[in-house]
């Protein structure tokens, strides 16, 4: 695959198609660009027109390990920055789900230059869902450099895996400084401590204001915790002038797709997989602005 490096880190990428306007497409999590059910959505996208930008996130796939910036998600977003700098792809769309919403929104305020569209679903917010962002991808490394030092991660299936994918990410992991890497932890998971004037975690409300691009937010299903309901609809009244639709997956997708997962049960919903089903919505409002 394809790599540049921006902020001393190699970024790995791949684009789909060959004409029309560039999307980029920013799963959840710290997923890699091949988890299940992004490329469907990808391709479809790509049908309807669309060249699509798919890339490893810093401590995603096979991109380099990094640590810096005020959250993680800034971290992302100056890195996406950076890869579209060196990339020349001029102003593009940026689309994404979960996570990739949280970094695609603060992309958008950040360098608000670089974006003509923003797409947006499964928008995490709500005390639970913050709190389960931050003990799933904070705590664990945290806990385990405080007693081990940095040479612990190794022992980590998270980052053993990011190893697997990229050996050169074993050496960054020791080369780390375990009081530089605790004071970042800290700093990262106090992101994720729910504070009154932000909806999104680590993102004061009053950012919202300099989203000025045609923007669509895919509600959270009903009863989804992770991604609540109340979160894409305050998320909808701080962009002003955002297009709110329904999702066009069942309401209780995500819940069945956790269901499914901690069971062991063959999965109907993967956690990503119905994603592809907000394709014609997608093109619809990008073909409408």
């Amino acid at each position: 695959m394809p790599a540049v490096t921006v902020n001393g880190g190699r970024v790995v990428y791949e684009i789909l198609g060959d004409t029309g306007d560039l999307i980029v497409l920013t799963p959840g999590g710290r997923y890699s660009k091949d988890i299940p059910g992004l490329r469907p959505l990808a391709e479809a996208l790509v049908a309807g027109g669309h060249r699509v930008l798919l890339w490893d996130r810093p401590n995603c796939g096979a991109s380099d390990v990094q640590f810096f910036g005020q959250t993680e998600s800034h971290m992302r977003a100056e890195t996406l920055s950076g890869l579209l700098a060196e990339l020349d792809t001029g102003p593009v769309i940026l689309a994404g789900g979960s996570g990739g919403a949280r970094d695609s929104m603060l992309t958008t305020m950040l360098y608000p230059e670089l974006v003509t569209d923003l797409v947006l679903w499964n928008i995490v917010g709500g005390v639970y869902g913050t709190f389960n962002l931050g003990a799933y991808y904070v705590l664990p490394s945290l806990q385990t450099v405080r007693a081990l030092g940095v040479e612990g991660l190794l022992r980590m299936k998270e980052w053993r895996e990011r190893i697997a994918e990229n050996p050169d990410n074993e050496q960054r992991l020791r080369d780390l400084d375990s009081a530089d890497f605790v004071k970042l932890s800290l700093r990262w998971l106090n992101a994720y401590v729910p504070k009154p004037g932000q909806t999104i975690p680590g993102v004061d409300d009053d950012m919202f204001e300099r989203i000025q691009v045609p923007t669509l937010i895919i509600r959270g299903g009903a009863k989804d915790m992770d991604h609540p309901k109340r979160t894409s609809l305050e998320v909808s009244c701080l962009i002003e002038g955002s297009t709110l639709i329904d999702p066009p997956w069942p309401e209780d997708a995500w819940e069945r797709a956790m269901q499914d997962r901690a069971q062991g049960r063959v999965q109907q919903y993967n956690m990503f997989d119905t994603w592809v089903l907000a394709a014609p919505e997608i093109l619809k409002f990008l073909g409408e602005r």
